[in-house]
């Protein structure tokens, strides 16, 4: 098992200045506050008619410890407290006063059994302080880095899920509303619900160093993310330390930094960054005063001092991305030199050089750059390697590359690529005629096939998997509704480019050149469908097939929000006899057919009908797990043998 290595720091004298120039000691320079970085993305605009203020910089030269004004933004914003406390909202000099004893009851719309669990799941009781414990995790073992890193998953996962829900949610209640009100943040009430519920990671220790479970190049789409596995522990400010306050020697030590291009004067060159300190910046991020060695900037020179290493996590504008920015963790970084120096603005500025640690996988950051690159000039980028720059021969509508530099090995070429599976007849002649919606404009959630989900839709409005259920009902050919309906995501084929490459581990592998975000669809796990007899006759000719009833049941982790909601029960509806049935793949067979077996994947099966009604017979759709890099690995759990279908066979 890993150790956790107390820092102990027994600092020489305190000197504010060391490291800096000597002219940072002779400067004299006003009181400034810590500049926040802006959130993900502009909170919605607030009903005029309640004054709701703007976001306003922190007041204190640091951040508060115990971080209960992480979720001012949200609190403003949310619907119970409008809806709530609407009568009793002053406006005083842009702040935002309520009356302390108010006890107004006020009539609220009914709210759906998930409005009233995330309603009742933010009840707020004060938080207790971040841990003041330095602590560097060392010696892990393979399993202590698999365990983790799958408690890492697991408490992604419920992020992603729950913030997906709130979202859903929300888009169910606006489409009731009159007046429509601000959209809620999902990324906020989710990382407030789990806050709540004690689900935040690395909380009783301040970690120095690496996050076990946390790889570099993991991406995140949400700041307070960050905050919830504890790689950033800031939801606004770029830097993160352990106050004066708190530090046992009375010095602030700096764990973490973003960069993300907020400062004119930094300068990034991947492994070399000159980073420029906070404060001094107005609202429109222009250098108006000068900084002063303080706060994160203190921690940043102590840090060096100590030869402290800081984490780095790059962010950045990302198209497709469900805030418009992306957080890449980059690695380790060491602090080597720390001067005072004029910038750009002509003001004072705090500057720092990290330099990143040897011996790091590469970055993150640069990955995707790579796969950018990739996508428009693959050839200029990667000019060996390309066996195929489509083995799908345009069946897909996004072509599917196939790449090896390994050997000579051309395999997928062999096979007819099959972009659906291959049902027999019979499996049609069950609901062939009628039975899908009357929709015309688009589907709502009294519609025939909401009715046949018990409800509600799969998707969200971005086609995002809400929760895993035993099996979804898409609207089909039958249905009249268009192609852009809501319920109608996993038959539209591929949406992100993929490539197919040989690995001298896996042997064949999928990866794709998008960032996938968790809960999207990825594609179908293709082949000709057998029953289970002529599945018995086809084995005694030495042949494999794959047996979907061994992919398990991942889909019941997606969506399973059971350490949130006490009385959360798992999907059971609608049910599915056993998949009695084998696919072999020996002659047709698609992409998802290469992916490798993990189990701990990255990849979920989920079972769904859209083109015929025969629950026993369904297509096999695969969603993203977790958010998925450009370039890594996609996983599937194949699951174990049963008696009568022999050892799972895996293409590679």
């Amino acid at each position: 098992m890993g150790s956790l290595i107390d820092l102990n720091l027994h600092p020489d004298p305190p000197n504010p200045t060391a490291g800096c120039s000597t002219s940072a000691a002779t400067l004299i320079t006003p009181k400034i506050e810590p500049k926040l970085e802006p959130l993900d993305h502009p909170p919605p605009n607030p009903n005029p008619n309640l004054g709701l203020p703007t976001t306003q910089p922190i007041s204190h030269p640091e951040p508060v410890p115990d971080e209960t004004n992480v979720y001012s933004e949200f609190d403003r914003i949310s619907e119970m407290f409008l809806t709530a406390f609407a009568n009793k909202i002053e406006k005083k000099d842009d702040f935002m006063l309520t009356d302390p004893d108010a006890q107004a009851i006020v009539p609220v719309p009914e709210q759906t059994h998930e409005e009233n669990q995330l309603a009742n799941a933010t009840y707020r009781r004060k938080d207790p302080p971040r841990s003041s414990e330095l602590v560097r995790v060392s010696n892990l073992g393979t399993e202590d880095e698999r365990y983790f890193r799958e408690v890492m998953r697991k408490t992604r996962m419920i992020y992603d899920s729950l913030r997906v829900l709130v979202v859903a949610e929300d888009e169910k209640r606006r489409s009731f509303d009159f007046v429509k009100s601000p959209r809620s943040r999902g990324d906020l009430k989710a990382a407030s619900v789990m806050k709540e519920r004690g689900l935040w990671l690395n909380r009783d220790k301040r970690i120095v160093g690496a996050i076990p479970g946390v790889n570099v190049g993991d991406v995140f789409f949400f700041r307070m993310e960050l905050c919830v596995v504890g790689l950033h522990g800031q939801a606004q400010a770029g830097i993160d330390y352990l106050t004066s306050g708190q530090s046992s020697n009375g010095e602030p030590i700096a764990t973490s930094v973003i960069v993300s291009g907020g400062y004119e004067d930094d300068e990034d060159a991947g492994d070399v960054i000159i980073y420029t300190g906070h404060g001094g910046q107005d609202k429109h991020s222009r250098q108006v005063l000068h900084q002063k060695l303080e706060g994160g900037n203190l921690g940043m020179e102590r840090s060096m001092h100590y030869g402290i290493e800081v984490r780095v996590i790059r962010g950045f504008r990302y198209e497709g991305s469900a805030s418009g920015k992306v957080y890449v963790y980059d690695g380790l970084y060491k602090i080597v030199e720390a001067w005072f120096d004029v910038g750009k603005s002509g003001f004072g500025v705090f500057k720092f050089k990290l330099v990143r640690m040897e011996n790091q996988v590469e970055m993150g950051s640069a990955v995707l750059k790579f796969a950018e690159n990739l996508r428009t000039k693959p050839l200029e980028v990667r000019p060996t390697g390309y066996v195929s720059f489509d083995i799908s021969m345009k069946k897909e509508s996004i072509p599917v590359f196939l790449f090896n530099d390994i050997d000579n090995n051309h395999e997928p070429m062999y096979y007819d690529y099959a972009a659906t599976t291959v049902f027999p007849p019979f499996v049609y002649h069950i609901g062939a005629k009628g039975g899908g919606c009357n929709c015309v404009a688009g589907c709502s959630q009294d519609c025939f096939c909401a009715k046949k989900n018990g409800g509600d839709f799969a998707y969200d409005s971005n086609g995002l998997l809400v929760r895993g259920k035993p099996l979804i009902f898409e609207c089909g050919p039958h249905c009249h509704c268009p192609a852009t309906c809501q319920n109608r995501v996993s038959q539209k084929g591929l949406r992100n480019r993929f490539e197919v490459f040989r690995s001298q581990e896996t042997g064949w592998g999928v990866r794709s050149l998008d960032l996938i975000q968790a809960g999207s669809f990825i594609c179908e796990y293709t082949g000709v469908v057998l029953t289970r007899e002529q599945a018995q006759l086809f084995t005694m000719n030495g042949d494999s097939l794959v047996y979907p009833n061994r992919f398990g049941e991942r889909w019941a982790e997606w969506g399973d929000l059971s350490q949130i909601f006490t009385d959360y029960v798992r999907p059971t509806y609608p049910s599915v006899p056993p998949l009695d049935f084998g696919m072999d793949v020996s002659r047709m067979r698609n992409l998802a057919c290469y992916m490798s077996h993990s189990s701990c994947p990255n990849v979920l099966v989920q079972l769904v009908l859209y083109d015929h009604s025969n629950i026993a017979f369904p297509h096999l759709m695969l969603f993203a797990m977790e958010n998925i890099p450009p370039m890594r690995e996609l996983s599937l759990d194949y699951g174990a043998a049963d008696e009568w279908l022999g050892k799972l066979p895996i293409c590679n």
